[in-house]
């Protein structure tokens, strides 16, 4: 589960650095919550081009309306837009991480729980009881001792 919220982010980050171009942008719309940042770019090949930036595990830049930034795009893919310092330095990947430490805190929680039936079980088995408890009474109420069966008798 960790691997969907890493690898999408990841490769996009990855692909802006091989081959993004970087251009600046206005700020034109931010929603408050925030859903999406649309910027305006002002340099370059896609100069005027209005897009909403990617974004990086669920996270946005904190921008305002009529800001400034640098950012960069992917020529082939245009809609695919990060901020140029997340480029660069990337913002830790929260729900990766914190899907990994829950998934590791499942996984010690089971290993745990086995190995404490495991323990359980094996003091608990028949052959670890003592003889007396071995002994059954007949439906008299008297106690017998289990007997052998031998071709003599």
């Amino acid at each position: 589960m960790a691997a969907v919220f890493w690898l999408p982010s990841q490769s996009l980050v990855r692909d802006l650095r091989s081959r993004g171009v970087t251009s600046a942008a206005i700020v034109i719309d931010v929603d408050s919550k925030p859903k999406y940042v649309k910027v305006r770019l002002v340099s370059g090949p896609r100069a005027g081009d209005e897009v909403k930036l990617s974004d990086y595990a669920g996270m946005y830049p904190g921008a305002q309306v009529n800001e400034a930034m640098l950012v960069t795009y992917d020529p082939q893919e245009p809609s695919r837009l990060l901020s140029r310092d997340w480029v660069a330095n990337p913002p830790p990947n929260l729900p990766a991480y914190g899907t990994a430490a829950l998934a590791l805190l499942c996984l010690s929680l089971t290993a745990a729980a086995a190995l404490r039936r495991r323990r359980i079980l094996r003091t608990s088995s028949p052959s670890a009881q003592p003889a007396s408890s071995m002994e059954r009474k007949d439906l008299r109420g008297d106690e017998t001792r289990p007997q052998r069966l031998s071709a003599e008798q």
